[in-house]
């Protein structure tokens, strides 16, 4: 391992469903020679990708957790890490992106930017993540690049610029044209590993000058002396280039676009070679801790080894041979037998095995330098949890963690699969911040929660195949929610005289309803009606009121609440007064405020072979969807649409049996929307029938 972090890339490959991601990790290395046979996702041979270490992975031809590898290219050493594209599994983009300097956007060249590409890409906004664009796919029929170019531009708002041109396309794809070194670059031998350089063939010469003049004038916005050499018509030199993309593709501010096919070998090597030009090393990227002693304040991380050290451990892993800890370096560096110390929790930890990890092969060493990606054994932390060493109270930002949509209620068959679910539940949600466990006080199910459908699918046979736990799961309860439509006034007397002190507390005010707040209290109480110290147990008893509505017992939401008057007593008042008070007073105001129940909708995209755009159409409209717009894009038909999510279980066998199989569609959370009267008017019924049943 050589510790000089300029020649460390930490890289991620993420893209939409199906772009090829697993495939082009799995071609870079080969080519880099960490593995010495190509296998295929869908595992033809009975292998499967290097990356899809998971047997259910490899079954279903997806990425379920991201991977983590190592290869060398050219003298530099590039930490990969290969996420999954599934909305499902968000959080496995997340947490990759927060430790990652750089990444490789894959689209494939006839779908485009698909929906989920646009999500990966709000993902690398969020985290600054620079990126360079790499168009898959361009073998196969309607493939298209300059079509993708141009949608980076629209869709995603890049300053995307080819650095290459197709020769060929669909089934005559050959190779690539490199603007750079204007050189034809072809890949021949079975593998593609030969790489041949020749000069351009004639009838491509005048798009390629065309396509090299825009390249020079988009990167001379980052370089000077690139400007300098354009107005003196002097010769551009491809260093000049690259030094000017690099600087353009670091300020986030240009996204060069690469060409390929990673199925058939081809544009592998200058993709690889554009890793090592063109994306950050650690010490390009500025990292910030925030220094708890300081009431947070952000402390910038320098990447020396000598100083104290900062790390996050970003991933769990439960191994053969116990919890394996993904961990980032980012200050100083970490050594076997060093102690550290978990800002979360306080303890002090002494390091035992210290290891680099080959998707699910691991390679022992004795030090992680700064900047570089390992992994630690036998350490307990949670997930997004920061080590440093003793003395020092800094911490990394936390990663943000999207809410759960959608929950099942699970049933073991017997005592023995009891206790290996609980074991299975424990190390899911200690690995998974996204997959929550929780019983639920008033039915006494436990319930699971995820990121959507294949989410949870995935947990519940995992807990079968790995933990032999024999489960039952029953229909997931969908999250509603209550609000009030209307402003409504309450004055609240609450009094009670029993023997000793009594009780004695007034609240007067209003509710009404606020949009895209949970819960707003406000006290506009003058003169002391209500002595200040009693205005925080105004705030918790009416919060405390917030978990279950008095219509559905759903938790209601959207609720602006004011006070501006009310009483006290100088021996009866108390805390426990005024909460009762308020919480009165909400009851009082909630019964006039004409309250209404929301549910979830979901956004929902789906991608289909046009000639079944119709029948696609008609199972959303069945499920009380609201289509928002759809358009063809090459053979595929793109359904935009938003439905609500309790019409969403079971949509991906109706959207298969529809289409032969051949549509897929993602769904994230978009809002809360008041739900129909009539759909109301059964979830009553159902919530009595309920009732009456446990009783």
């Amino acid at each position: 391992m050589n510790t000089d972090s300029q020649q460390v890339r930490n890289i991620g490959i993420s893209a939409h469903i199906d772009s090829g991601k697993t495939t082009l990790t799995e071609r870079i290395l080969y080519y880099t020679q960490r593995i010495h046979a190509m296998h295929d996702v869908k595992g033809k041979d009975g292998v499967g990708a290097t990356m899809d270490s998971m047997e259910l992975e490899k079954e279903r031809g997806i990425t379920i957790a991201s991977a983590a590898t190592y290869c060398e290219w050219r003298n530099h050493e590039i930490n990969i890490i290969d996420t999954p594209g599934h909305v499902d599994f968000t959080i496995e983009v997340e947490r990759s992106l927060r430790v990652l300097d750089g990444a490789i956007l894959v689209l494939c060249a006839v779908a485009g930017v698909q929906s989920q590409s646009i999500t990966v890409d709000q993902q690398m906004k969020r985290y600054k993540v620079p990126g360079i664009a790499f168009v898959n796919k361009c073998d196969r029929s309607g493939a298209n690049p300059d079509r993708v170019i141009e949608q980076l531009k629209e869709k995603l708002g890049h300053n995307a610029v080819a650095i290459q041109l197709p020769i060929g396309l669909e089934a005559d794809f050959e190779g690539v044209i490199d603007l750079v070194s204007m050189q034809a670059v072809y890949f021949e031998g079975d593998k593609g590993d030969t790489v041949r350089h020749t000069q351009i063939p004639a009838e491509y010469l005048s798009a390629a000058q065309a396509a090299r003049e825009h390249l020079i004038d988009q990167a001379s916005m980052f370089s000077d002396e690139l400007t300098e050499a354009v107005l003196e018509e002097k010769d551009v030199n491809a260093d000049l280039i690259i030094s000017a993309v690099r600087q353009g593709v670091i300020e986030r501010k240009l996204t060069p676009v690469y060409m390929g096919s990673a199925y058939k070998n081809k544009g592998i090597q200058p993709l690889l070679d554009a890793v090592t030009q063109l994306l950050p090393c650690p010490l390009d990227v500025e990292n910030e801790a925030l220094d708890m002693n300081n009431s947070e304040q952000p402390i910038v991380l320098s990447n020396d080894n000598d100083k104290p050290l900062v790390a996050l451990a970003f991933k769990l892993e439960d191994g053969p041979y116990g919890q394996l800890t993904y961990i980032r370096v980012y200050q100083g560096s970490l050594t076997k037998g060093d102690t550290i110390v978990n800002v979360r929790t306080g303890k002090k930890v002494k390091v035992g095995r210290v290891i680099r990890m080959h998707a699910d092969q691991m390679e022992d060493i004795d030090t992680i330098y700064a900047g570089y990606i390992g992994a630690l054994f036998g350490v307990d932390c949670a997930s997004g949890d920061s080590f440093v060493a003793p003395g020092i109270t800094l911490t990394m930002t936390s990663m943000y963690v999207p809410e759960p949509v959608i929950s099942l209620a699970i049933f073991s068959k017997d005592n023995k699969s009891e206790t290996s679910v609980a074991k299975a539940l424990g190390r899911f949600t200690k690995e998974d911040p996204t997959f929550k466990v929780f019983v639920n006080p008033e039915t006494g199910d436990t319930i699971i929660s995820g990121m959507g459908e294949l989410h949870l699918d995935v947990y519940i046979e995992r807990m079968r195949r790995e933990y032999q736990a024999e489960v039952t799961t029953s229909a997931p309860r969908v999250a509603y929610r209550e609000t009030i439509t209307q402003k409504a006034e309450f004055d609240y007397i609450h009094k009670k005289q029993t023997g000793g002190a009594g009780q004695f507390g007034r609240v007067s005010g209003y509710m009404e309803p606020v949009p895209n707040e949970d819960f707003v209290f406000e006290s506009k109480v003058v003169g002391g009606a209500i002595p200040t110290q009693y205005i925080a147990a105004c705030e918790k008893g009416f919060r405390n009121c917030l978990q279950k509505g008095p219509k559905m017992e759903f938790p209601v939401t959207g609720v602006r609440i004011v006070i501006d008057d009310g009483a006290s007593h100088s021996v009866d008042s108390s805390d426990m007064a005024f909460r009762a008070a308020a919480r009165g007073a909400f009851l009082q105001g909630y019964a006039k405020a004409k309250a209404v129940i929301q549910e979830p909708i979901m956004k929902v995209v789906v991608e289909t072979p046009t000639e079944f755009q119709g029948a696609v159409m008609s199972t959303l409209n069945q499920r009380r969807a609201m289509i928002v717009g759809s358009q063809d894009e090459g053979p595929f038909s793109v359904i935009e649409a938003q439905v609500p999510l309790s019409e969403m279980f079971g949509y991906s066998t109706d959207l298969r049996s529809v289409t032969k199989g051949q549509a897929q569609f993602t769904m994230e959370f978009l809002t809360y929307r008041q739900v129909p009267q009539a759909i109301t008017d059964e979830l009553v019924k159902k919530t009595a029938a309920e009732k009456k049943n446990v009783a």
